[in-house]
């Protein structure tokens, strides 16, 4: 009997230790990713835990790229607005305007010019030949057959001369070719709209920049806009010309364009400008139409066709042919084609001499104004 509970008692006693190290040893910590590769390259065996661990998801999607600044062409003093001190035509960036300086120059000054002498020298030669003093006895005759002929031929071979390349440059203007671009030219009291049908038929707004917000890179004094008519040089652009209220007149001189705008009436101009022109080139409403007449100016951007395609895309607009614009309150992801295509709008500016600079007053990803606006919201001048 007592030998089987000293039996008993050294069992006891041989297990408690065992019992105590195994309460006592720490749990095995979970295995991280990166100690698993590790023991996995050493041949290890992989201890896992009971608690699975969150691995990060990576979405597939590419950040998204921002879109190219808009920029815009600084305007050149001496082409496209008025020159300080000027007295002549400005200079002419479109074939038509080119035909037109070229009749004022070689035809019409030259026959005015001689036109103009020669009735000057005749009333001095009457002056000085028939006055009273030399000539008491005044002549009757009634007639003269040599004279009569002359004064009535020599007009009509005038009419003749200017008649011909007259007519030829009429016809040019009011024959265009066929047009690459639309823009409907709107006037209202006292600013412009320009709307585009072939791109989307959006609407630009273009009021004249009061003083304190214009910069050189703008434009000049009362010529300068918060939006620019934009264009691609080398195009022919068509332009339908109407109003909202009255009689309002688009010229632009240096494309010798000028056309008036009837309100219920649409009328018919057109341009282009050479793709080696880009530019700005300055106009304004040419017809007394109210009190702030004066304070609706015109500019129309010329750019190349890449540089047109970016400002048409940040307008919300789409080229012809291409598909529309993708839904900007969709939530799925850009695919890899929409990703791939973002990068490659270009800005309008290249940094070449005579390139675009920035226009810090104009907004040009804004969404473009639906509304019509109040007379006035065109301030003019700051006094």
């Amino acid at each position: 009997m007592k030998s089987l509970k000293t039996i008993l008692l050294a069992a006891i006693l041989a297990a408690a230790p065992a019992a105590l190290s195994a309460q006592s040893a720490p749990a095995p910590a979970a295995a991280t990713p990166a100690t698993a590769a590790a023991n996995a390259a050493a041949g290890a065996p992989v201890a896992t835990s009971a608690t699975p661990v969150e691995t990060p998801v990576v979405s597939a999607a590419q950040p998204a790229v921002p879109a190219p600044a808009i920029r815009h062409y600084a305007p050149n003093p001496e082409v496209g607005q008025p020159v300080e001190r000027g007295f002549a035509l400005q200079p002419q960036v479109t074939e038509i305007g080119q035909d037109a300086k070229w009749m004022h120059n070689v035809v019409l000054m030259p026959i005015i010019t001689v036109i103009s002498l020669l009735v000057l020298a005749l009333l001095l030669w009457v002056m000085v030949r028939y006055r009273a003093k030399a000539n008491p006895v005044p002549s009757r005759t009634s007639h003269n057959t040599t004279i009569e002929i002359i004064w009535t031929l020599l007009p009509v071979l005038l009419l003749l001369v200017i008649a011909v390349p007259s007519i030829k440059l009429l016809a040019k203007q009011y024959a265009p070719p066929k047009a690459d671009l639309t823009i409907k030219v709107i006037g209202n009291q006292w600013y412009w709209t320009y709307q585009y049908p072939d791109n989307g038929d959006f609407e630009v707004v273009s009021n004249m920049l009061a003083e304190d917000k214009r910069t050189p890179a703008d434009g000049p004094r009362l010529l300068a806009v918060d939006e620019r008519m934009v264009v691609p040089a080398g195009a022919v652009v068509k332009l339908i010309v109407t109003s909202n209220d009255v009689i309002h007149s688009f010229a632009v001189p240096a494309f010798w364009t000028k056309m008036d705008a009837v309100p219920g009436r649409l009328n018919e101009t057109w341009f282009q400008v050479p793709a080696d022109k880009t530019g700005v080139y300055f106009g304004q409403c040419s017809e007394l139409c109210g009190a702030r007449h004066a304070y609706m100016p015109i500019a129309v951007e010329a750019v190349t066709p890449t540089q047109f395609a970016a400002w048409i895309a940040s307008k919300g607009g789409t080229m012809p042919g291409a598909a529309p614009a993708a839904n900007p309150d969709a939530t799925s992801p850009a695919s890899p084609a929409t990703a791939a295509a973002a990068p490659a709008a270009a800005p309008l500016a290249t940094g070449a001499p005579g390139a675009p600079v920035s226009d810090p007053t104009v907004n040009e990803t804004a969404a473009p104004a639906t509304t019509s606006q109040g007379a006035t919201q065109n301030t003019g001048p700051a006094q």
